[in-house]
């Protein structure tokens, strides 16, 4: 079998050099952040229910860190995967988060520096492989540095893709009635143990190495939930954000293959024809909703965001530190999608705790797998504890 060589001779130009961003015109509001822990199925109350919030140490609504994401219009990913290679796709990779401090809230202004860091070639199930990497600084309105996110893309030739005949599972898997109960029941056990902990502190006192987080279960995912997950970012809106700096060729000089080149997020056909310029219907991005199209690129079958993978882990850290914690530092590296008819479960573990000042740090490591233990990511993160 001949695999296709990647060109990446196009990326060393990129790197290091700015990529401009596109800002959401209006600012952030409480239904922004209610729909996005709705899509990202985050059984929190401190991010939809105004009264449970008002008695909160914030006293108001406030988004979760994972929110932090929607404030891009690429999911973070812009620049990391700037430059040509042709015939390709991507996928995410991982990504590392720092976070400062602010949180967003109801009339926040968020916005962004993304700079292209670094990119190496690698041989994987999909023929040589690129892993490039991109920084995006996240910035409140009061010039505060909210989060910085290094991201990382999977960009691959198509062809190799198919030669490979790496993912050829294209019906989804079938559920028993009892099986889906008990997922259920998981689920429930997980809100059990968020509601559990309320606005208390989880002490560092309270916790060792070796203690197991509450497992999460979230799916079966289908193309119904993707596509509430897409529709939680702000920028999928027809005219929810400004993107000036947009090119027509943009996609077709990333080296996209024909058929996934379009009009999304195009500001000129969008004034027009916005169907058009939305990802869920045309573009790079319809592979996830679309099974025809996900096996154009190599997938089996309709497949899950990146940002969402990346997102359920901070969420899932977030509601295990609780009101009082924080989550400082998360780095997740995403082995497989999610696809429709799969369920995806997070298990977590404290690998250590220590003393910091006036506060503790537990590092966690989180697995994501599917139902038949297939890993889909792994992370480990740093949280914050109170002592007192």
């Amino acid at each position: 079998m001949t695999e296709t060589t990647l060109d990446t001779s196009d990326l060393d130009r990129h790197m290091g050099v700015p990529v401009m961003q596109a800002t959401l015109r209006e600012p952030l509001r409480n239904n922004d952040i209610r729909r996005w822990a709705q899509a990202m199925h985050y059984p929190n109350l401190l991010h939809y229910d105004p009264d449970y919030a008002a008695a909160s140490r914030w006293g108001q609504l406030v988004a979760p860190l994972s929110f932090t994401i929607a404030m891009d219009d690429g999911h973070g990913t812009s620049p990391s995967c700037v430059g040509a290679i042709p015939n390709s796709h991507l996928l995410f990779g991982g990504d590392e988060w720092w976070f400062y401090g602010p949180r967003i809230l109801d009339g926040d202004v968020v916005t962004n520096e993304r700079i292209p860091f670094d990119y190496v070639v690698k041989n994987t199930s999909l023929g040589p492989t690129c892993f490039q990497r991109g920084d995006t600084t996240y910035i409140s309105k009061a010039g505060e540095r909210i989060a910085l996110q290094r991201s990382t893309t999977i960009r691959y030739d198509v062809d190799n893709a198919h030669k490979q005949k790496a993912m050829d599972q294209t019906e989804d898997p079938l559920w028993s009635d009892a099986a889906l109960v008990d997922l259920e029941a998981q689920k429930v056990r997980f809100i059990e143990s968020i509601r559990a902990l309320g606005h208390g502190k989880r002490l560092a006192s309270s916790v060792k190495e070796g203690d197991a987080i509450v497992t999460n279960v979230i799916g079966p995912h289908s193309l119904p939930s993707f596509t509430t997950e897409w529709r939680a970012f702000p920028f999928t809106t027809w005219f929810g954000a400004r993107r000036d700096f947009w090119s027509v060729d943009q996609f077709a000089e990333a080296g996209y293959v024909e058929d996934f080149r379009g009009h999304e997020g195009d500001p000129v056909m969008e004034r027009f024809n916005p169907e058009l310029t939305d990802g869920a219907y045309y573009g790079p991005s319809r592979g996830h909703l679309h099974p025809s199209w996900a096996r154009k690129i190599g997938m089996p079958r309709g497949y899950g965001y990146g940002a969402s993978m990346g997102a359920w882990i901070i969420d899932y850290l977030c509601a295990w530190a609780g009101e009082w914690g924080f989550v400082s530092h998360v780095k997740a590296q995403y082995r497989n999608p999610a696809f429709t008819g799969d369920a995806t479960f997070l298990n977590g573990v404290v690998t250590s705790i220590r003393e910091q000042g006036d506060k503790a740090i537990a590092a966690v490591s989180v697995e994501m797998t599917t139902q038949t233990g297939q890993v889909m990511a792994k992370a480990v993160g740093e949280v914050e504890l109170p002592i007192s």
